[in-house]
């Protein structure tokens, strides 16, 4: 029997060297020089997203403003403008961002860069590594989805221009035994395929860490690589055409797709499939309109040229308090700015699919990842500064860090509405909030109160209509009638959920502030079983809010708890609303029914059904990890 580590040189090539200096976030100069692949009249579209947002933020502060002059602004009415710019300013941004992709999908314009899906395939020339990061996963299900991506690459005919490296970061000795005998198995089914392994003793800065490792060791032989996460697929068409389109750019580090959430089997899992496959196109063609060559990066089925990320690329340790202080988190917008200040175009290419990913099976799995980006986007505050950055990435980094805000400002907003009319003694009067705004100026509130619901769902009538213009989505989506009544209950139970999420979400920010780290735990992939034990003790505190929250509303007006019953529903019902959207039973009937459906699930691609044949037929041969040894 061997020691591990020898096995472990065998699997991996011969090393190639190259340098990746640590960044300086003090010190640096933007790059300025001419990108040929960037999009023409940029000035004007940021220009638009920049003015609508201004436009429509300032005459909704206006309504605001014009309710809160009678009689002065006080310490609480001041307060409450405060808050309500920034949020409507972000609702207005999103409006506005996916206008204009509502238009372009409409349009249906070719992708950038020179992709177009629809040719025959470009011959490669250079040699592209497929990056597998993975810490603590189920390893049948991730070589199984590997060798999927391989076999989707040799059918193309170009699969000789992609080596496959898994990156282990896993600390359990069991599943890394069975990464190895997964390793060694796949291996032999694919012997012509260049497959290799590697675990690293010390996971210093994790996935971050992961990657650097391997560009300082074994860079140099590959001129671009492609990170994986442990739920990607992707097809050999698309690799193909992300490598070839690299190869034609020359000023281009990063080309990142848009990965399209599959496999959901539980309500909820099914619901966020639905929701990303429905509104996703919209969103994201508008963001690429605008971003253009700044674009941002999602740390995962992303094409990354080697050179540009290994001088510019080298994350430094952040200073500060925990949990500032440290290894950078959400390393992705990091990298993503850095490589922009270094001189390279960064693009999203929405327009081009065959990418794909798996979300969390439960709203509590989605809480505890979401948990970690909360941090690692606040850490974001800390690099907002650093010299020689873009104003486009310092406008990602306020989007990221806003993204979290929002929950404890939305918070702040519905408690400081209610304040002023409890300072007036409207509920004395048996006023509801809205009433006592409405007693004011009714024009003004329902103008404001109008304008900001078809702010807030518009990108998603947008996303509807440009789902049901097209004759394969409409057809995918299950047909217009059933595409209705899945955004009908997509919509409610997102409604139900928001208070919930509010709620986490506000908790994770201060509990980030008040210096407690998120750990770094491997995400819950399948299975959203939850027993009513584990519910209690995630939603005890959520159930008792809510019910504090009616019954001293109930004390104070019958008027008000009507008018907070959305918010105290979705409170008090947190467990059994998370139980219900955590069912595979339901969610299967739901599939059953053709709701929630999408066109990768009524005619799923051949790397999505290989994958899941071939995890079946691991997961029957999976060995006792209690039982297995490593062999040479």
């Amino acid at each position: 029997m061997e020691r591990v580590s020898d096995l472990q040189r065998v699997a991996m090539p011969p090393q190639s060297p190259v340098s990746m200096p640590i960044q300086s976030l003090r010190q640096g100069e933007l790059v300025r020089r001419p990108l040929r692949s960037a999009p023409t009249g940029m000035g004007w579209r940021r220009g638009f997203i920049l003015a609508t947002t201004a436009a429509l933020t300032l005459l909704a502060a206006y309504q605001i403003w014009w309710l809160l002059r009678i009689g002065g602004i006080d310490l609480l009415e001041g307060l409450l403008l405060l808050v309500f710019v920034p949020l409507f300013a972000w609702i207005a941004q999103s409006f506005a961002s996916s206008l204009a992709g509502f238009v372009l999908v409409l349009q249906r314009r070719p992708a950038r860069l020179g992709i177009d899906p629809h040719a025959p395939l470009p011959e490669l020339h250079v040699r592209t590594a497929l990056l597998m990061p993975t810490y603590n996963e189920d390893p049948e299900r991730l070589f199984a989805g590997l060798q999927a991506i391989y076999e989707s690459l040799r059918a193309t005919g170009q699969g000789e221009h992609f080596d496959l490296f898994v990156l282990s970061d896993t600390r359990d000795a069991g599943l890394h035994r069975r990464e190895w005998l997964a390793f060694e198995r796949l291996r032999a089914f694919c012997p012509e395929a260049r497959i290799h392994y590697r675990r690293r003793e010390d996971n210093h800065e994790r996935k971050a860490g992961n990657i650097a490792d391997w560009v300082r060791r074994w860079g140099g032989a590959y001129p671009q690589f492609l990170i994986l996460d442990a739920d990607s697929l992707m097809t050999g068409d698309t690799l193909v055409r992300l490598a070839a389109a690299m190869e034609a750019n020359d000023d281009v580090a990063l080309v990142q797709t848009l990965p399209v959430i599959v496999n959901g089997a539980t309500v909820f899992a099914r619901m966020q499939q639905f929701s990303g496959r429905m509104y996703g196109p919209v969103i994201a063609h508008g963001v690429a309109w605008w971003h253009g060559a700044e674009s941002n990066y999602w740390g995962h089925n992303a094409l990354i040229r080697t050179q540009a990320f290994a001088a510019h690329g080298g994350l430094p340790e952040l200073k500060g308090t925990t949990p500032f202080r440290g290894a950078v988190l959400s390393h992705d917008f990091v990298e993503a700015a850095l490589l922009r200040r270094g001189g390279w175009a960064l693009h999203m290419v929405p327009t081009l699919e065959g990418s794909y990913e798996e979300g969390p099976p439960t709203l509590t799995d989605m809480l505890v990842r979401d948990r970690r980006w909360c941090q690692g986007n606040l850490q974001h505050g800390g690099v907002l500064p650093a010299r020689g950055l873009h104003w486009v990435s310092r406008w990602h980094f306020l989007i990221g860090i806003g993204h979290y805000l929002t929950a404890p400002l939305w918070a702040m907003l519905v408690l400081i509405g209610l304040a002023i009319p409890l300072q007036h003694g409207a509920f004395i009067e048996g006023m509801s909030p809205a009433g006592y705004w409405m007693a004011i100026d009714d024009g003004r509130f329902l103008g404001v109160f109008v304008l900001t619901m078809v702010l807030l769902f518009a990108p998603k009538i947008f996303g509807f209509i440009a789902t049901m213009a097209s004759r394969r989505m409409r057809r995918g989506c299950g047909g217009a009638l059933r595409g209705f009544v899945s955004l009908l209950i997509e919509n409610i139970l997102a409604a139900l959920m928001a208070p919930i999420t509010m709620y986490v979400q506000s908790r994770g920010v201060a509990e980030v502030l008040a210096g407690r780290d998120s750990g770094w735990d491997a995400q819950q992939r399948d299975d959203g079983r939850q027993t009513w034990g584990d519910l209690w003790r995630n939603y005890r505190g959520t159930t008792a809010l809510g019910a504090i929250m009616g019954l001293g509303a109930w004390m104070m007006s019958p008027m008000l708890a009507l008018w907070m019953s959305p918010m105290i529903i979705g409170l008090v019902g947190s467990i059994p609303i998370v139980r219900l959207t955590s069912s595979r039973r339901i969610g299967l009937a739901l599939q059953r029914a053709g709701l929630f459906a999408t066109p990768e699930e009524r005619a799923p691609p051949d790397v999505l059904v290989r994958a899941g044949e071939l995890r079946g037929d691991l997961h029957l041969g999976a060995p006792d990890p209690e039982a297995t040894t490593v062999h040479g």
